[in-house]
Order: structure tokens, then sequence, then C-alpha cells
């Protein structure tokens, strides 16, 4: 039903992936395949909504009521199992901004978080923004999956500073999806030591090759568990730019204190855009989304086959989520700085470099593949070049 190898130019269209490359890289001669939004169309169902409300012309202060929760409400119950009460629903422009306010809200100045690096470099520049230290639990790499070190896990939640555990499920940028027993053992080491878990699960939605996610605040526990879950439509729908997301705290005390820190900020509501939006992607996007993941599985597959073929010492670490491939160059024997030289002079490609996720990171490139076939095999061929 959904084409999504039409090519749809988006130069001039003050895109940050596409507009911007010279601020970032130091160039515009280059294809883009680094910053996390697709170069697909949101689902016709979703621009239909924005159109019906453009059409009719009044756009005044707006609020999401209580069917968008019950909307959300239902998203999370058909693809996830999840069942949730709609009161526990609460709205953020976007997940970096929710994650800002969680930190203030729970943390206090000198505090200690945790995260889990190789991980999504918001996480440190929240944390270091707002004067908290981080505390890493780096993950380790072997045959292809990352796994969790729980020993220094506990060691670094035991701090007697440490309030706030920061975590990326699934993981972004390998694309790890974590397991029940995973999540459970993380719920037992916070409720140990009296430590608020945020979940970041905007990819949670893009499930590849039959994988499937558990929601850390789906499992359930003897205990109360302090979970504050953040999810979006953005990366799902490609309607980051709407700047619509959804926070789910079943603590009323935490979710009072949450939205009692945004009122101080002056986030008292979603954009009209943004609420519409939302409402269509997690009402009738279903199908379209189904359609994008069987799209985006022959695209790493490809990536995966190609590289095999035409440059076997870069490894490709295959994605259980989301529509980022974490590729590993540590055989090349080159550092991030002359493998970033060397994309943007020779291949002219622009892509993450890894040490941007942190230390562990180093050695790696992150690439967007959320995109037409043809720009992929575009861009694999520049890679290759860059390389060769």
């Amino acid at each position: 039903m959904y084409n999504f190898d039409k090519i749809i130019d988006r130069k001039n269209s003050k895109s940050v992936k596409w507009d911007f490359t010279k601020d970032v890289f130091g160039t515009d001669d280059v294809l883009p395949m680094w910053v996390a939004d697709m170069d697909f169309p949101a689902p016709e169902e979703v621009i239909k909504a924005m159109k019906e409300r453009v059409e009719h012309g009044i756009f005044g202060y707006t609020k999401p009521t209580k069917l968008t929760a019950e909307i959300i409400q239902n998203w999370l119950d058909r693809r996830h199992n999840w069942k949730i009460q709609a009161k526990e629903v609460t709205y953020s422009p976007g997940i970096v901004t929710a994650l800002g306010t969680a930190i203030l809200a729970y943390t206090e100045r000198g505090d200690h978080i945790v995260i889990q690096p190789p991980v999504y470099h918001p996480f440190f520049e929240m944390v270091k923004k707002n004067d908290r230290q981080l505390l890493y639990n780096n993950l380790s790499l072997h045959n292809g999956r990352y796994e969790i070190n729980f020993d220094d896990l506990e060691n670094k939640l035991a701090d007697e500073r440490a309030k706030l555990f920061i975590l990326c499920s699934p993981h972004n940028p390998s694309g790890r999806v974590w397991s029940k027993e995973e999540l459970t053992k993380i719920i037992t080491l916070c409720v140990k030591h009296n430590v608020i878990i945020v979940s970041d699960e905007i990819h949670s939605d893009i499930l590849l090759f039959d994988n499937h996610h558990t929601p850390i605040a789906s499992i359930p526990y003897e205990h109360e568990v302090k979970i504050i879950t953040c999810i979006a439509p953005s990366k799902t729908f490609n309607i980051a730019g709407l700047q619509a997301s959804a926070l789910i705290i079943q603590n009323d005390s935490l979710r009072r204190r949450f939205v009692e820190v945004q009122r101080s900020q002056g986030l008292t509501s979603l954009n009209i855009f943004a609420v519409t939006a939302m409402e269509a992607a997690y009402q009738y996007g279903g199908n379209w989304l189904d359609e994008l993941i069987a799209y985006l599985e022959q695209n790493v597959l490809f990536v995966k086959s190609y590289l095999e073929k035409h440059f076997p010492e870069i490894k490709v670490i295959i994605p259980k989520a989301s529509y980022l491939i974490w590729l590993d160059i540590r055989e090349l024997g080159i550092n991030d700085e002359e493998a970033r030289k060397l994309l943007l002079r020779k291949g002219k490609l622009a892509l993450e470099s890894g040490s941007k996720y942190g230390e562990p990171g180093e050695g790696f490139l992150r690439i967007n593949v959320g995109c037409p076939k043809s720009t992929l095999e575009e861009g694999m061929k520049r890679l290759v070049s860059a390389f060769s």
C-alpha cells in the first residue's frame, strides 16, 4: 500500500539532516545519513488529519484530552501488551526535554546519575548541563551483542549519591532489545538501592525480525518500582519536528512532581499539531508501521550483505529495533577523527562517529537506513569508497 522507494527532495526545507550539514560537518557536499529521522513521508492518515486541522483555520491554545491518553493507552495495549490507566499519561515536547525535567524533579546538584555507554549522546549532555555527575556502567560487546555488567551496575547504583538510572530501551545506537530477564534484574537493583528509573523507549515500536519489546514498567514486581517511561510517535512515524512525546508515570507522587517541575518551566501543553498528529498516528498508523518495518528489515539485510561482499573488514551489528545500524570499523586501525575525514573528503558521506556515544563507542559508526533503497545503495558505495 505504501511506496517507501519514492525519493522526496528535503533540501531547503529547514531540515536538520539535509540543510545543516555544513554547520555540523563543515561541508554541505555530502550525503547525510546521520541524524535519526527518516526520509519517508508520514502515514497518509496523519497527513490527512493535519490538513483537516489546518483547514479549520483557528490555532488557539490547545491541550491533550482524555481521548488523547486513551489513544495512547490503546496503542500500548495493542503493540506491547501493556495495560496502563489513562491518568498515568502526561506529555512533553520531546524525550530529551523530559529527561531534563526528570533530572530537575528527582535529583539535586551534585547527585549521581547512571547511564550505559555507548548510548544516545543527550544522556550525557542533560546530566552535565544540569550540574549532576555521571556514573558509567559501560556495556560490553560480545559476538555482536551488547551485554550489561550487572556487578558493575550494582556498584554504581549503590553509590549513596546515585539517584537516577537512565535506561535506553531498545538501545540506541546498537538496536539491542533488552530481555525481560535483564530488565527484571535492573528493577531489582534499582529497588534495592532506591534509584529511580527513567526509561527512554522511543524506538520500541520499530521492532525488526520478530523481536519483542518489554516495557520495563510492565513487568510485575513485588515491591513498588519508581519508573518514568518515555515514548513518542516521532521516530516511529517520522514526525519528530512536531515535538510530541508522552510519559507514563504510574507512581502518583512521581507524576505530580514531574508535572510540578514542568509548570515551573512553563511547559504546560503540546502544540496543536503535535496533539493532532500523535492521535492520528497511534489510531491509524499501524498498517503503515508494519510495512515500514518490513522495508527496514530489507535495508538492514542489504547493508549486511553489501559489506560482507565489498568490505568485510567493517562488521555490521544487526539491530533488533530502530532504523539505525552500528558499524564496527575497529579492524581498519584508524581513529574516529581519521574515519570522519575519510568519510567526508573521500566518500562524501556524513555519518555519526561512535565516540559521540561515549568512550566505548570509539571505533564505531552509526548509519541511518531509514531511507529509500536507492539512497541506501548510494550510501554504501560512498562508505566503501571512503575506506578503500
